[in-house]
């Protein structure tokens, strides 16, 4: 009788999943958009992935093996899903040992340095990126133009992104609409067709993605939503306001990093908020701030600046939006 009713701490809910289930759900998402890169880079592609994550997974290994002095946990598959994302957000023409220090300040930096897996503050991909963007400005905004296998890896022929061409054109007083006939058409932008980064390609791939990760249940809908809707409407606003200097929603969602950092990077559990309503905010902080950049900043593209700028909040939006606690009294009147 004694044995019937047994009291023990939370949680005292069980699920199947994993930490090695739900990243290597994420590298089964990003299958789509890697081989719409190979499609579009080739080779440039396939080398770029293969430094980035066996760097990154030898990063974490030599780190928690002999200066942390604990058991190495590379198996989780999280440092296979940084070293895409990392991939993913530099050209494919990158050279090899600007890679293995990204992967370095990503693995090394970003998340070790914190503890690991749970502890990082920021998103380690995006870490890396950034750190390489300010570090090697050149060789990190020299964008391959798809070519496919036509060319070699470090001879590809490099052109400007969408964005940049946008920026610079208005800058210079050009119209929207002239700007228009010199980069790719919506349609040519949703399948990929353009320069950029690995992440900045095929839309549609990315989309497909985003709905396995949905349908397993690896992400929920929250935050990229957010992000997407709230670039939309700002962008939207912008572009009925005056459509000669502010190019149209669809543009922008299209193209730069937009859907890769609203279904893939913002989506990270360890640097996104808790609740529902924390994420919408989270996510309408990362569009906003997002078209800010694009707009009116230095650089063309400011999804990575976002996101890392709404990490920081993320501690805050845990703090103050929270669900009330089981069995605490609510006071009324």
């Amino acid at each position: 009788m004694n044995n019937i009713l047994n009291v023990s701490p939370s949680p005292h809910i069980s699920t199947p999943e994993t930490t090695r289930r739900l990243m290597y759900g994420v590298v089964i998402a990003l299958i789509p958009a890697l081989a719409a890169s190979v499609y579009y880079f080739g080779m440039g592609a396939i080398i770029v992935t293969l430094t980035s994550v066996v760097s990154c997974v030898a990063v974490e290994y030599l780190v928690q093996k002999f200066i942390l002095k604990t058991r190495p946990s590379v198996k989780d598959g999280s440092a296979v899903v940084t070293g895409l994302l990392l991939a993913f957000n530099v050209p494919s023409n990158l050279p090899i040992w600007i890679i293995i220090i990204g992967a370095i300040i990503s693995i090394g930096v970003a998340k070790m340095t914190f503890g690991g897996l749970g502890s990082n503050p920021f998103n380690p991909a995006l870490v890396g990126r950034v750190f390489l963007l300010i570090s090697f400005p050149v060789q990190m905004t020299s964008w391959p133009v798809p070519s496919g296998f036509r060319t070699g890896y470090l001879d590809a022929v490099t052109g400007a992104t969408p964005l940049g061409i946008l920026s610079e054109g208005v800058k210079a007083g050009e119209t929207v609409a002239s700007l228009m006939e010199k980069v790719p058409t919506h349609m040519q932008l949703f399948y990929g067709y353009m320069g950029g980064s690995m992440g900045e390609i095929a839309a549609a791939a990315l989309i497909l993605g985003g709905i396995y990760m949905l349908w397993k249940k690896i992400i929920s809908w929250h935050i990229p939503v957010s992000i997407l809707v709230s670039v939309a409407l700002f962008t939207g606003i912008l572009w009925l306001a005056d459509p000669t200097k502010y190019a149209d929603p669809g543009f922008h969602l299209l193209t730069g990093g937009i859907m890769l950092g609203a279904i893939f990077m913002a989506t990270d559990y360890v640097t996104s908020p808790m609740t529902h309503k924390g994420m919408i905010i989270y996510g309408i902080g990362i569009g906003v701030i997002t078209v800010l950049i694009r707009t009116w900043g230095a650089y063309p593209e400011g999804v990575s600046f976002a996101i890392l700028i709404m990490n920081a909040f993320v501690p805050l939006l845990n703090m103050y939006i929270k669900p009330k606690r089981f069995g605490k009294e609510v006071k009324h009147g």
